[in-house]
């Protein structure tokens, strides 16, 4: 099955200079916990509920004083529409992400989540899979 089966091409996006307080924003719009973040349509990073509230709230930051581009994570891996559900279920398992923003032409397409791939009956057992490997400690547990 390819990633445009699954994937999600209704999706916001988001741009490097724009503050947190949007990116919070669109996230409570979409009911998402992601967005990914352009320059010129080019996904260049990729910002999280969690970015923003470890990386800026918890430091007592002001969301609309804050860019998107301090917080965000650069780089996002990203995959092509026509690419193998199997090809991000490895991604996202080698990352240890749940989401990946879906790129053709070095154009935002669309996202796939490890969600949309659980969705599928017959893609269960590669989310299953993918899901154990992402909530594997990536170091040792500090006790």
């Amino acid at each position: 099955m390819k990633i445009r089966d699954v994937m999600t091409k209704d999706i916001a996006s988001i741009e490097t200079n724009d503050d947190l307080q949007k990116a919070a924003s669109l996230m409570e719009q979409h009911n998402v916990g992601s967005i990914p973040v352009c320059e010129q349509g080019r996904v260049v990073g990729i910002i999280t509920d969690r970015d923003i509230a470890l990386r800026s709230v918890a430091k007592g930051s002001d969301t609309k004083n804050v860019s998107v581009r301090s917080v965000m994570s650069s780089n996002p891996a990203t995959v092509n529409p026509d690419a193998d559900v199997n090809d991000a279920v490895r991604i996202m398992s080698e990352r240890q992400i749940r989401r990946l923003p879906v790129v053709e032409n070095n154009t935002l397409v669309g996202m796939v989540a490890l969600g949309d791939i659980a969705l599928e009956p017959a893609l269960k057992n590669n989310a299953e899979t993918a899901l154990k490997n992402i909530s594997e400690p990536c170091s040792p547990t500090i006790q």
